[in-house]
């Protein structure tokens, strides 16, 4: 990792209009640092040739890449974009920050994992094997970024949200198990579907810190911690938002979709945790603070 400066790493942000740049940007802001969030015009992530040119004159030491097409439905009716966001763009950052002798960041998914066979966490020693076309360019945009760079930590995160919402998916599960609950009083979610649900706000103080750290490069799980399936977050989130609504179990057979999710993709965060020196929340006290801070909660 390059040397920081006095006043810390200069940060370059990539993809800083999501929930999880938006709270990058907010908690690089309350402690000071030197951070730069990008976004249009200032580079375009499809025009990887003229990438070097348009950040030659931006000095960082840290650069953190969060842009990525995630409408995973969208990303298997036409791949194109997927590719060129999740792989190509991720491998042509690294060139760039190897030129600049800077670290990468780079933000990957739970969705590297298929879920078939394990029913324990998984952690950054399970082999990836991803069933969707989502979870397949974040896995080619994780191996073509550490093959040309190696300064890079892969962060997998895993089902966020976060008090900006998802920019790509109009908002995230928890404000639409609210609406949903309100308007219909009776929710169905898939039971057979298990993950690690995790809060923007708790996933970006773990890079932030990873990132003051110097933590070694390689990858890491960052994630809250405990397993939910979506109908576990789903009747938690109702509950916990006092909205009156029932919640029912259904298998993911009932709820079909054009892209095939993992059945089982729960992240073990012990790799972080001891790196950080610092637990990771239980991914229920992330949900009770963002209900807070929306003006949802009511338990």
């Amino acid at each position: 990792m390059s040397s920081p400066n006095k006043d810390g790493p200069r940060i370059a942000l990539f993809g800083a209009n999501g929930q999880l740049g938006h709270d990058l940007s907010a908690i690089a802001a309350s402690r000071g640092l030197a951070l730069v969030a990008l976004q249009r015009p200032q580079f375009d992530a499809t025009d990887l040739a003229g990438l070097d040119a348009a950040l030659a004159d931006l000095d960082f030491d840290v650069a953190i890449n969060s842009v990525a097409v995630t409408r995973v439905d969208d990303c298997e009716k036409d791949p194109a974009p997927a590719v060129a966001i999740n792989a190509d763009f991720a491998q042509a950052l690294a060139r760039t920050c190897a030129r600049k002798k800077a670290r990468l960041v780079q933000v990957s998914t739970d969705y590297v994992f298929g879920g078939q066979a394990s029913r324990e966490p998984l952690d950054e020693t399970a082999a990836p094997a991803p069933i969707n076309v989502y979870g397949q360019t974040k896995l080619q945009g994780e191996t073509l970024a550490r093959q040309a760079h190696d300064d890079v930590i892969v962060a997998r995160v895993a089902s966020l949200f976060g008090v900006a919402g998802a920019s790509g998916k109009g908002g995230n599960f928890v404000e639409t198990m609210i609406r949903y609950g309100r308007e219909r009083g009776a929710l169905k979610v898939v039971s057979d579907q298990v993950m690690s649900p995790t809060g923007s706000w708790d996933a970006a103080e773990a890079l932030l810190d990873l990132i003051k750290v110097e933590a070694p490069a390689g990858l890491y799980h960052v994630v809250n911690s405990g397993a939910a399936s979506w109908h576990d977050f789903a009747a938690a989130v109702i509950d916990r938002a006092g909205v009156e609504a029932t919640v029912s179990p259904i298998p993911t057979s009932e709820f079909p979709t054009p892209a095939r999710r993992p059945p089982y993709s729960v992240l073990a965060n012990a790799k972080v945790e001891k790196a950080l020196g610092r637990s990771m929340p239980a991914w229920q006290d992330a949900l009770d603070r963002y209900l807070g801070a929306k003006g949802h909660r009511q338990t």
